[in-house]
């Protein structure tokens, strides 16, 4: 490059211009030669690696190669050789001046960096676009991962700037930065925490994406759309958006739906308050009419001639209702439902199914239903647990029964 400066000066010295303005218009000239040059060889590169990767796309089965064109890839490989061109050229032309030399030669190593950096953020965000495509990371936190590796080139990239520009070796620069670690951690914190429970999250495989969860504390009850670094972000059933940061999922309590997803069924669990007043012992009169309902007429059959036959054996007075065993209403009431939603065409019947009396209180006496519908998606299942419960309680009264309606107001 030198060699050709001077030429340039003694061609201009001929034409009668003065030595130190015909070295700055050689090197200005040679300059803007340059500039020109490295400027259509990086247009060639671009359209040549385009052309390439666009054909190589087209024959491929691979979706990879389409993301990392549209994620401009190519034209980030085509800046490689510009850029040699630049740092092996350019910095050559003020070789008689040192200072400038060495501003330019730092300048385009800084150029470099970043032109680097943001290749290998479109080369990551094509891998995190790929990565979704494929069924096995469809619900892994890939953002997060991602994300940690672009933390990690933005870190390297402003350090080695920092090194170049103070004049320090990469090596040295970081080895001091020890001295800062504290400072660092501080910093950078939430990110520390954020990478941490997302390795914990993917490992013990606590949240997919698509998984429903409900976290009480941040207000969210819907699907996990997005996991990063930082955050999981939650659609709401109200299509409301809940952000979440990533360490409380390892931090707090939070409940996953996932488990009822996967099962074969969705779980029914409510209960009835009955007055405790209306509940009775059961009359003959009481059972004859009772056994003309269908469901439970075999029961009641078989039932009464066990307890009638006890009864006779133990010489029990039944003159007094209340004397040895007995049908009651309650009783007779559970067993109907169990055995109507044995029969309910939406309850699996591979799952546990029970009708059961729970703890009094106040409000009454409580009979819980408890079993699973086949159907699990949320409209269908709301549907299923209506229709039990509005025969349950339309088929209150023909048991002589109640339902409690009483309110307890704190004192």
């Amino acid at each position: 490059m030198k060699h050709i400066i001077e030429l340039l000066v003694q061609l201009l010295t001929t034409w009668g211009l003065p030595t130190n303005i015909a070295k700055n218009l050689s090197i200005t000239i040679l300059f803007i030669g340059l500039t020109i040059f490295i400027y259509i060889i990086d247009i060639i590169l671009k359209k040549i690696i385009r052309a390439t990767f666009t054909k190589i796309a087209n024959k491929s089965k691979t979706d990879f190669d389409d993301i990392m064109l549209a994620n401009r890839v190519p034209s980030s490989i085509a800046q490689i050789v510009p850029f040699i061109l630049t740092y092996k050229l350019i910095p050559n032309l003020f070789y008689d001046f040192e200072k400038l030399q060495g501003f330019i030669e730092k300048t385009i190593l800084v150029v470099g960096i970043a032109l680097t950096i943001w290749g290998l953020r479109n080369v990551l965000n094509s891998l995190k676009l790929y990565f979704k495509t494929l069924n096995f990371l469809k619900d892994k936190p890939v953002d997060s991962y991602i994300q940690v590796f672009m933390i990690f080139v933005w870190l390297t990239g402003i350090f080695a700037t920092v090194a170049i520009v103070s004049g320090i070796s990469f090596l040295e620069f970081i080895a001091g930065l020890g001295t800062i670690s504290a400072i660092i951690i501080l910093v950078f914190r939430d990110t520390i925490l954020g990478f941490v429970a997302s390795i914990q999250v993917s490992i013990n495989d606590m949240v997919r994406i698509g998984d429903w969860i409900s976290f009480e504390k941040f207000g969210a009850d819907g699907d996990v759309i997005e996991i990063n670094l930082a955050t999981v972000k939650v659609q709401n059933f109200d299509n409301t958006i809940t952000t979440i940061p990533t360490y409380a999922l390892i931090s707090d309590s939070f409940k996953n739906w996932r488990g009822m997803n996967e099962s074969k069924g969705r779980r029914i669990k409510r209960s009835l308050n009955i007055r405790m007043e209306s509940v009775k012992n059961l009359s003959q009169a009481d059972i004859l009419r009772l056994s003309k309902i269908q469901l439970i007429s075999k029961y009641l059959s078989l039932r009464s001639e066990e307890i009638n036959t006890y009864n006779a054996t133990h010489a029990i007075d039944k003159s007094l209702l209340i004397n040895g065993r007995n049908l009651t209403n309650i009783g007779v009431f559970r067993k109907y439902m169990e055995t109507f939603i044995e029969q309910h065409s939406a309850i699996n019947k591979d799952m546990m199914i029970m009708v059961r009396q729970l703890q009094p209180t106040a409000y009454g006496l409580p009979i819980e239903i408890y079993a699973f519908s086949s159907d699990k998606r949320w409209a269908n299942y709301e549907y299923i647990i209506a229709d039990i419960f509005d025969h349950m309680i339309a088929s209150v009264n023909d048991f002589d029964l109640e339902i409690s309606e009483a309110m307890v107001f704190p004192t």
